[in-house]
Formats: structure tokens, C-alpha cells, sequence
């Protein structure tokens, strides 16, 4: 659990609920379920209409990345690499198989499959890079799905508004409920542009930062991977290889 991510949130709520407080107003004076609907409800569906279904459903299942990341660990990734290059200097290439059919990392295991067929190493890299460039491209759709979301909620957010104030308008026969009715219609502004710079935004921009973090991790691995195929001495690999961790 990314704690720093779940308090991010809460702090962000917190802060505009607590300063409303402080401000004299009502908590009941920013919840208005007309509003959300229309924010929320139209947020959703013109995300849905540009989106395709694939994209959708893989921004969805990624989303719990924000609060639960994958496991990235550069510096485990390195000691891999060094044990393998260890074994394939005792070994030779053929030495990996073992390690390349138990490996668990997919990329990891196409890797040492390569260097065990005697690939060269221009062909391992094109198509480890292939593999890195298309993966990393397909999780980027997802950063850009909540993107798009922050885009749109505050536009919806003045749509729900302008309603609101429509209904105000074919009511000034009652003047003492005009002051309530024009607060309550821009509740939904609020929502919108809060949705989407203390969420939508947020999100894609956490998504992004950890798809590249896990593209700097295959890029160290065909480094790696690489220097192993030439038989690079495995403390120069080390030190090479060092260079990737910040």
C-alpha cells in the first residue's frame, strides 16, 4: 500500500471540506447529488465514447497501482543480472537455461531464452526493445484515459452550473430562495475542477511516473542482458548497470 498516495488523497478533500468549515459554511452545502450525477455521469460517459474498450478496461485494472504499485526494485534487478552473468561466465549461455525457464518476470525470462538460443546481440536488443517500446505505449493509454477524465470534468463541471442556473432563473418569482439556488448550481463547478486536480490529474501523472519507472528497469535489463551475450566481466556489468538506479 503507497500511503504517501492515500494520504494525498484524503489531505486534498480534507483541506477543501475543512476550509469550507472555517469559512462559515455547511458540509451539507457541497453535496448536491443532482450535481454529481451530471459531473460524474458525464465525466464518465464522454471518457467512454472516446475510449476503446480494451484501453477502458486496462486503465480500470491499473488504477489500484496508484495506492498499490507494482513491485520495482532496480537494485534487485541489477543483483539478477549479476548472478546470471556470474553463472554464464562458469557455464557459458547454455548454463541459463535453468534459470530462464523458472525466471517469473516475463520480459526477464524472453531475455535469457534469447541469450540461450546463441541470438546475437543486435537481435536481442531489437526485440527486447520492441517488447519494452509496446508495452510501455499500452500502459501509457491508461495514464491518458484519466488524463482526458481531468479534462473533461470541469467543462461538465459548467454545464452542471449553467443548469443549475437555468432552474434559478424559472424561479425569481421567489427571491428568497435565489441565494441558495445560485450556491447549490455551482456546486457542480466545484466538483468538476476539484475532480480533476485532486484526482483525474493526479492519477494519470502517478501511472505515468510509474510506467516509466518500469521502463528504466527493462531498459536496465537489456543492458544487462546485453553485456552478458559479449561476456563482459560481471563487476564491470555492476558498475555499468549502476548507472540506472537514481
Amino acid at each position: 500500500m503507497d500511503i504517501l498516495s492515500l494520504l494525498g488523497v484524503v489531505l486534498a478533500f480534507a483541506a477543501i471540506l475543512g476550509g469550507n468549515l472555517l469559512e462559515g459554511g455547511a458540509l451539507s452545502s457541497l453535496f448536491n447529488g443532482p450535481a454529481a450525477i451530471i459531473v460524474i455521469g458525464g465525466t464518465l460517459a464522454a471518457t467512454i465514447l472516446q475510449t476503446s474498450w480494451p484501453v477502458l478496461k486496462r486503465a480500470a485494472a491499473q488504477a489500484r497501482w496508484v495506492f498499490v504499485p507494482p513491485f520495482i526494485s532496480i537494485e534487485d534487478g541489477i543483483g539478477k543480472v549479476i548472478d546470471w552473468s556470474v553463472k554464464a561466465r562458469k557455464q557459458g549461455l547454455l548454463g541459463l537455461e535453468g534459470l530462464a525457464e523458472n525466471e517469473p518476470e516475463t520480459f526477464a525470462r524472453k531475455g535469457l531464452q534469447l541469450l540461450v538460443d546463441g541470438a546475437e546481440t543486435e537481435t536481442i536488443r531489437s526485440i527486447m526493445e520492441i517488447d519494452l517500446d509496446c508495452r510501455e505505449q499500452r500502459n501509457l493509454e491508461s495514464a491518458r484515459v484519466f488524463e482526458a477524465m481531468g479534462g473533461y470534468s470541469p467543462t461538465i463541471g459548467i454545464i452542471g452550473a449553467v443548469m443549475g442556473l437555468i432552474q434559478v432563473m424559472t424561479n425569481l418569482e421567489d427571491p428568497a430562495s435565489l441565494g441558495s439556488g445560485i450556491a447549490t448550481a455551482f456546486v457542480a463547478t466545484i466538483y468538476g475542477v476539484a475532480l480533476a486536480n485532486l484526482l483525474f490529474f493526479p492519477v494519470a501523472n502517478k501511472l505515468r511516473g510509474l510506467v516509466k519507472e518500469r521502463s528504466r528497469y527493462e531498459d536496465m535489463m537489456i543492458d544487462g542482458l546485453i553485456a552478458i551475450a559479449e561476456g563482459e566481466n560481471p563487476k564491470s556489468i555492476e558498475l555499468r548497470l549502476r548507472g540506472f538506479l537514481q
